[in-house]
């Protein structure tokens, strides 16, 4: 038998949080059913994409909606569609050829996946989050502004009704890249019902589908441009190649997530940290309390641990290791030398009991 263990790889318990390096999230029963009943048919990929786009619109009140491979390919075919959909004539299929399109992001929130922007062919051009700024960096070269929604967007910065405000003046479309903003469900719709013309989310985190599957949700030309040049047709998208498995165990993972008791979910998230502040608050050199949000902006609780490395006779990076080398390994959140965060949002029920075990035991001198 083919399995984790016989590879050599052991299972870890998730109370970081939604990230790839662990997985993302894991597939409910019912997002599996539907992947592997897809795997027993062929089926005309290209009919198949658009049922489960029109399925995914009408429920999360979109326009249109397009199943990529990951919410990173999702920022490199907007893109790509942005520059192609203003083409002259017929939309090219490979629109890097227009290597003098620019698309603009506030400099704060330049980060790890807006690579996928250059991946396009297209130039960034960073700005200062105020309207003069915007205003001045718009010209006929201009193909979209993307937003980066995550833990980089503060209060200091032009909120993003004013970005859309200004860029509608001058037809220039709105891209949010809200990969891992869910919850809030309403996020779904959230955002293009603002005027944003587009809005990645990523379903392999929150929404508990296939790991290898992204979101975008918005306006209709666009989508439909993105699926003329993404597989199976020979394209820029080709490469985010979306399987019939990936489309239908994402459709099956939006049903899902849309019928869920988020309420229910938040319940447990408040009193499971509220059961870690208690229980780790008794131990010497050890302090716990509740934060919020947590490190994606999420609205729910997770639990900051600041130790004293003198009293333990040891820092948090020590700890994250022994969490990791723990029978059953899990794995935190680290911060920094005297502080981790334990996240309750990628739990199974009764999970919280052994991180606080482990906490219990790892936590001492």
């Amino acid at each position: 038998m083919t399995d984790y263990a016989s590879l050599g790889i052991r299972p870890v318990i998730n109370a970081f949080a939604t990230v790839t390096k662990y997985g993302g999230s894991l597939m409910p029963e019912e997002v599996m059913q539907a992947m592997k009943e897809a795997s027993q048919s062929f089926v005309d990929l290209v009919k198949l994409q658009e049922a489960v786009g029109q399925q995914i619109a009408t429920l999360t009140h979109n326009e249109a909606a397009y199943v990529t491979s990951g919410a990173a390919a999702g920022v490199m075919l907007s893109a790509a569609a942005c520059v192609a959909i203003q083409s002259d004539g017929e939309q090219p299929l490979f629109p890097q050829a227009s290597t003098n399109k620019e698309i603009i992001i506030y400099r704060s929130h330049r980060n790890g996946y807006d690579y996928g922007i250059n991946q396009a062919g297209f130039t960034v051009i960073e700005i200062e989050p105020t309207p003069t700024d915007l205003k001045q960096a718009i010209n006929q070269n201009t193909s979209a502004f993307f937003w980066f929604q995550n833990a980089q967007t503060n209060d200091t910065e032009m909120h993003l009704e004013q970005v859309i405000d200004i860029a509608q003046d001058h037809a220039i479309p709105v891209i949010v890249d809200a990969a891992a903003q869910l919850p809030p469900v309403d996020n779904l719709w959230r955002y293009t019902q603002m005027g944003a013309a587009l809005a990645i989310f990523s379903g392999g985190k929150d929404l508990r589908g296939p790991q290898s599957s992204g979101l975008i949700l918005g306006q209709r030309d666009i989508l439909e441009t993105i699926q003329r040049m993404s597989n199976p047709h020979h394209g820029v998208g080709r490469i985010a190649k979306v399987g019939k498995e990936e489309l239908m165990g994402t459709l099956a993972a939006v049903e899902r997530y849309l019928k869920i008791d988020h309420d229910a979910r938040s319940k447990y998230c408040e009193d499971t940290v509220q059961m870690w502040c208690q229980r780790l608050n008794d131990l010497q050199g050890v302090s716990a309390v509740r934060d919020f949000p947590n490190e994606a902006l999420q609205p729910l609780p997770w639990c900051r641990v600041t130790i004293d490395p003198d009293i333990l006779g040891k820092d948090c990076n020590i700890i994250v290791q022994q969490f990791l080398d723990h029978d059953p390994a899990i794995a935190v959140s680290p911060l920094d030398a005297k502080q981790f965060h334990l996240n309750p949002m990628t739990l199974n029920k009764g999970e919280e009991h052994i991180v606080l075990d482990a906490c219990l035991d790892l936590l001492v001198r």
